[in-house]
């Protein structure tokens, strides 16, 4: 079943990933691949929607997209599904082929390198779980959106979007030169620790800037039901708490330093701690 998002919105960027159920393989083979490949691109004719990664590892995929239009639920559905009947199709099979849900991430595109973290942790998946040698260029694992990049404009299917990428790169111009920066600029990266960046990709809701969250968290507000994660429903709740918080201490003319001093019995206190939840101060 398709995750139902918190939010969509035109413009968005999400990173969006599924494995198969019970972690079981989703590709069998070169034909399989192929297959997704050729629906990935059906769905972004139907759905308008501008790929700027993906990769496909045995057991799960990873799609970097941007929809113009908010229809990630829609086109998900419809990915997932027709690439559902096409494999137990070719393999005389029946039943799910992915987990439940899937699993994005919004992405702040502002430009500030948010994108190129996730394209970069997409691009360097084949990398980390070693089905890339390490005398092998990236280039070489055929099942990612990156050996496209490195090809000129007329050779790159038409639904993948590179410049977005390029100019996070700072590289101005598609060119071939242009390409073999990004190239070496990606193949320096395969050795260094990942650190915080790829951290937040794995574990977060949302990647970018603190005023993008506090974006999200606003058209959130409000807008909850029990299709959403508890991660989500956690963020806005703490948000709302906050601003209550927030509200009253400027109405008491009061600092942070004054609240936490008053004991937790205060008369104060317990209704704020009553309309913030237990998990607030």
């Amino acid at each position: 079943m398709a995750r139902k998002l918190r939010v969509e919105y035109p413009g968005a960027i999400y990173h969006v990933l599924n494995r198969g159920d019970r972690r079981e393989p989703i590709f069998h083979d070169d034909a399989d691949r192929h297959r997704f490949v050729e629906t990935l691109g059906k769905a972004c004719a139907k759905t308008g929607w501008q790929v700027h990664a993906y990769v496909l590892m045995p057991n799960h995929f990873h799609l970097v997209v941007e929809t113009p239009q908010p229809n990630l639920v829609a086109g998900m559905k419809w990915l997932l599904g027709t690439y559902t009947n096409r494999f137990n199709r070719r393999h005389k099979l029946f039943g799910h082929l992915f987990s439940g849900r899937y699993k994005s991430l919004i992405v702040d595109g502002s430009g500030s390198g948010y994108l190129k973290s996730v394209c970069d942790y997409v691009h360097l998946n084949p990398a980390r779980a070693k089905l890339v040698e390490a005398e092998q260029p990236l280039r070489s694992f055929a099942w990612s959106s990156w050996p496209a990049y490195l090809l000129a404009p007329s050779r790159r299917p038409d639904w993948l979007r590179v410049e977005r990428l390029l100019g996070e790169y700072r590289i101005p111009k598609d060119s071939a030169t242009g390409r073999q920066r990004l190239e070496q600029a990606l193949e320096e990266r395969r050795g260094a620790e990942e650190g915080e960046e790829f951290k937040a990709i794995r574990r977060g809701w949302c990647l970018g800037e603190e005023t993008f969250r506090q974006e999200l968290l606003a058209q959130m507000s409000g807008r909850l039901g029990a299709e959403h994660y508890g991660e989500e429903r956690a963020a806005t709740a703490e948000a709302l708490a906050e601003q209550i918080i927030a509200a009253e201490l400027k109405r008491r003319r009061w600092q942070e330093a004054d609240l936490k001093s008053r004991p937790k019995g205060d008369a104060v206190k317990v209704p704020w701690r009553r309309a913030c939840g237990p998990r607030q101060r």
